[in-house]
């Protein structure tokens, strides 16, 4: 007779309960880059919920989601690794794995965490749960462009020796197999991998041109492309790099930012040759494609970064210019597609507009903000 009050009291109960939960979709986590901190933001309400401190140097920093999208882990450029807990808003552990970090990834099944360093080079990996070290891959080299390849594998470019390696996790997470791919060009800078897993395209900063590495083959295929764009141009001073995470495949083309020129890039990925160019107001640093692959946004390197230029795929034509503020360094689409989020860190907010309309809808206030990355990045290949 008593079972009846108990499960009354157990339903009442339950909506409060409920109301105390959340999910992680529509959250996401602001780099404060001066301040060391990361700000936790809610995309549907267009609001911060709070702020993680203690973080160390993020002047360089980028991160990656567990496969639950609750917990980051985020990469310093003092060498700091930190795992974060996006909904208690909390520091779980962090270690100093290196003197100087620029990048890392989470492998396909969430249960390794890799991370470039320049300094002492080569490539460490920890267990994401733990953040012990697991393998420790001395390259000789400073090492950019790290991405997670389909199969507990890794990939990354090094800077002094021109080379790109593969480090396949799958039997053995403490002492992967290794592939080094040689000839890959002079002083790789930055890398991206295409969604599907098969394209790793690296930029060079020592030669003209780019390098692709074909991982569907076996073995992976090494291609130089591009060899000769800008050869007829002065080059200009490079205020900024362009970073290759924000380079765009859309409709079956790359748009790719000229290093040294003012130009948008357009290369048809299959043949790998140039089929067109944009030209730009300024040195492009991201081209970052819409969700829908429509348009792709570009922002810029100093004295043109309070501007964003948008170009449509199909017409390869700059279709509208904003200047949301100075200092625009970032900017990440709501997965699909419906708001960017801009980071203008000299004025230390953060411009929400439409996607398609281009009107503000909000902003958010922020301390030198810089990256911004929503949590549907747990899912995507290369991110």
């Amino acid at each position: 007779m008593m079972l009846k009050p108990l499960l009354a009291a157990l339903l009442l109960a339950a909506p409060a309960l409920a109301d105390e939960l959340r999910g992680t979709g529509d959250l996401g986590l602001i780099v404060e880059r001066e301040a060391g901190s990361l700000l936790v933001v809610d995309r549907s309400a267009r609001a911060a919920l709070g702020r993680i401190e203690g973080l160390g140097d993020l002047s360089h920093a980028s991160l990656v989601y567990s496969p639950d999208e609750r917990f980051a882990y985020v990469f310093g450029r003092d060498g700091g690794l930190s795992k974060v807990d996006i909904l208690t808003r909390q520091i779980v552990n962090r270690v100093v794995q290196g003197g100087n970090s620029i990048g890392g990834a989470i492998s396909d099944d969430g249960a390794l965490i890799a991370v470039a360093n320049y300094e002492p080079g080569g490539v460490k990996v920890f267990d994401a749960g733990t953040l012990d070290l697991v393998a420790d891959v001395p390259m000789e080299s400073k090492t950019v462009g790290i991405a997670d390849v389909p199969g507990s594998r890794f990939i990354v470019a090094t800077w002094d020796t021109g080379e790109a390696w593969i480090l396949d996790h799958s039997a053995n997470p403490a002492d992967p197999v290794i592939t080094k791919l040689e000839g890959i060009g002079a002083n790789p800078y930055d890398a991206l991998l295409t969604a599907d897993g098969r394209r790793y395209i690296i930029g060079l900063f020592g030669e003209k041109g780019l390098t692709q590495v074909d991982l569907w083959q076996d073995p992976p295929q090494v291609t130089r492309f591009l060899p000769d764009y800008g050869k007829d141009q002065p080059d200009m001073p490079v205020y900024k790099m362009p970073h290759l995470q924000g380079w765009t495949l859309a409709d079956g083309v790359f748009a790719l930012p000229a290093v040294g020129l003012h130009q948008l890039l357009w290369v048809d990925a299959d043949e790998l040759t140039e089929i067109g160019r944009t030209d730009l107001v300024g040195q492009p640093v991201f081209a970052l494609a819409r969700p829908d692959r429509r348009e792709v946004w570009v922002n810029f390197a100093p004295p043109n970064n309070d501007t964003i230029q948008v170009v449509d795929v199909l017409t390869h034509e700059v279709t509208e210019t904003l200047t949301p503020g100075p200092g625009v360094l970032h900017m990440e689409f709501a997965p699909r597609g419906r708001e960017v989020w801009l980071s203008v860190r000299d004025e230390n907010r953060v411009e929400i507009r439409d996607a398609r309309t281009r009107e503000v809808l909000g902003e958010i206030q922020a301390n030198a903000p810089s990256g911004i990355f929503f949590t549907d990045r747990a899912h995507r290949t290369g991110l």
